[in-house]
């Protein structure tokens, strides 16, 4: 039988839907044939998970990420890395404690993954709220990987079975997109996109989609001078080596056809020009990835979900999606 790739899941925050999710993810009798999980938590969060959600798991905890490999059948391997009290777990309210123990999952992964001893990672969603009571003040997962990892080239992909999209910006207020979205930003982005989606699709020239910043494309320097002065010329650089990217485009138009799959990647300039179409379609199976890091990173593409918090009824679509992507990436 072959070695399946050992994972490393973060919990997330644990006051959200994150424990739930895992829970109900490694219920799924495919994970057994992809890869070797692990959970990366909390055990008083674990436990609460496993009754919320009615789950007849057991929890097997290790204190090295190779003794995953010796959990019995019908256990979730946790190596537990903070000891919470119910007083930091309240459900749907973000606490210091829980944010500093977020942090020191996903800094556990992330060095696990540098030093070769797993082979992914996937996590869990956390709150930025709570890492910043903590003194922790990164604006996400992405960016605190990319320090990690001392990377400056990466992107922020989400990607579903029909649509993958990247973003040229991540977590930056609207008013500051415009001086952010440089040339050396935008061919960078398309760049590391091509590369990232030519490993996930097994394309070796897939065809890229490049939007615009503005309405109809600048409406030829009516509306705004990016698409001249910036875009069009990265897009240039782009073609002269090779890459296969068009645009800039509408972005009011261009995800009609990218849908039905006239593309094999979208390059977003901001946030919710790329992820708004993104989750029409992929809201519940869509999946995180950062392109650049010398590590392989999925992640599940909402956020704590603090109303649905010990409910149970979290959907673990998203995180099943990250690990089966996780895996195939390792393959």
């Amino acid at each position: 039988m072959p070695i399946l790739p050992l994972i490393a899941i973060t919990m997330g925050d644990p006051c959200g839907i994150g424990p739930e999710i895992i829970v109900k993810a490694l219920q799924s009798p495919e994970i057994d044939n992809i890869c070797q999980p692990f959970v990366i938590g909390d055990r008083l969060a674990l436990e609460r998970a496993l009754a919320v959600c009615r789950s007849a798991l057991t929890i097997h905890e290790i204190s090295e990420p190779e003794d995953a490999a010796a959990a019995p059948k019908g256990a979730i391997s946790l190596l537990a890395l903070s000891l919470l009290s119910e007083a930091d777990l309240q459900y749907g309210q973000p606490s210091a404690a829980a944010g500093d123990a977020v942090f020191r999952y996903i800094c556990a992964a992330a060095r696990f993954c540098l030093d070769g001893r797993i082979a992914a990672m996937a996590t869990a969603p956390i709150s930025k709220e709570a890492m910043h009571r903590a003194g922790h003040d990164y604006p996400g997962h992405t960016e605190l990987l990319a320090e990690l990892c001392g990377s400056d080239d990466f992107v922020m992909m989400l990607a579903g079975d029909v649509l993958r999209v990247s973003l040229v910006t991540i977590h930056e207020a609207l008013a500051n997109v415009p001086r952010l979205v440089t040339f050396k930003q935008v061919l960078k982005t398309i760049r590391i996109t091509a590369e990232g989606v030519a490993r996930l699709t097994g394309k070796s020239n897939p065809k890229l989609a490049v939007l615009a910043l503005n309405p109809h494309c600048g409406e030829s320097g009516k509306f705004g001078t990016e698409e001249r002065d910036i875009i069009t010329p990265a897009i240039e650089k782009a073609r002269s080596e090779g890459i296969n990217a068009e645009g800039p485009l509408s972005a009011d138009t261009l995800f009609h056809f990218a849908q039905q799959g006239a593309y094999d990647g979208v390059v977003a300039m901001y946030h919710d020009q790329g992820l708004i179409p993104l989750k029409m379609l992929h809201f519940d199976d869509g999946v995180n990835i950062t392109l650049g890091l010398p590590i392989i990173r999925t992640s599940v593409d909402h956020g704590t979900a603090y109303n649905l918090a010990g409910s149970g009824q979290a959907s673990e679509k998203s995180l099943l999606a990250a690990i089966r992507m996780a895996a195939g990436m390792v393959r």
